[in-house]
């Protein structure tokens, strides 16, 4: 009797200890996880913080960089001045000659990329035309081009563009000032005349500010002396000024 009576007060005793022991657990387990979000939740605002400036930087720069675009090209016009090289035929059986040219244009832009062009230009070089009765055989020769078209660029960048252009007119050939006296034909030289010219070439330019440049364009330059082709091919050089705001 006395034995039982131990044992059952010892029980009595033990249960709040247990129930104690068991809060515990239940609270240190539920208080883990809220520690490992409480852990994670600064590193997950910090990644956000360092895109949502990232991105803040990138738009930025394409502001930057728009807007340098826009104070380049937006020009309401373009002046170019500058020189050339052009392969051409002088006659019919005669070999190319190489002619030297000045060039001179003027653009008129209807946004960054379309423009309408009006470009002279002026080509001098010697021909051989080998040995004849007039003992004549290097004349000196010259052709002038008058020429009207579209202008347009393909890429548009703060530092450099590259763009096209195609070209209609006139040309006018003059094969007979050196012949003293001589017929040109009577040298094998294409007779003096004006007849048809068209242009057309890929152009780059280098920007050394939003209203100078520097342009390098190679180019193809058909011509009909003799009612004959000339298919020529060179290229041109020089500086291009922007101005006027559109």
């Amino acid at each position: 009797m006395f034995s039982f009576r131990r044992v059952a007060f010892l029980l009595a005793l033990s249960l709040p200890a247990l129930q104690v022991l068991q809060a515990q657990d239940s609270n240190s387990s539920s208080s883990a996880p809220a520690t490992q979000d409480q852990a994670q939740q600064p590193a997950a605002n910090q990644n956000q913080g360092e895109v949502s400036v990232q991105a803040r930087i990138k738009a930025r720069r394409e502001q930057r960089r728009a807007q340098a675009i826009r104070d380049t090209y937006l020009h309401l016009y373009e002046a170019y001045v500058g020189g050339g090289y052009l392969r051409t035929t002088p006659g019919p059986g005669l070999q190319k000659l190489t002619e030297y040219s000045w060039n001179a244009a003027v653009t008129r832009f209807f946004g960054e990329r379309l423009g309408a062009t009006v470009d002279g230009r002026g080509y001098y070089g010697t021909a051989y035309v080998g040995l004849n009765p007039s003992n004549i055989t290097r004349p000196a020769i010259s052709q002038y081009d008058a020429l009207f078209g579209p202008t347009y660029r393909l890429i548009l960048h703060p530092k450099y563009s590259v763009g096209v252009r195609g070209e209609g007119g006139v040309a006018i050939g003059n094969f007979s000032g050196d012949a003293s006296g001589f017929s040109p034909q009577s040298l094998g030289l294409y007779p003096d005349s004006t007849t048809y010219a068209f242009e057309g070439g890929v152009f780059a330019e280098a920007n050394l500010s939003p209203n100078l440049s520097l342009r390098l364009m190679g180019e193809y330059l058909g011509t009909g002396y003799g009612s004959t082709l000339q298919n020529g091919y060179g290229f041109n050089y020089g500086f291009v000024y922007r101005f006027g705001k559109q």
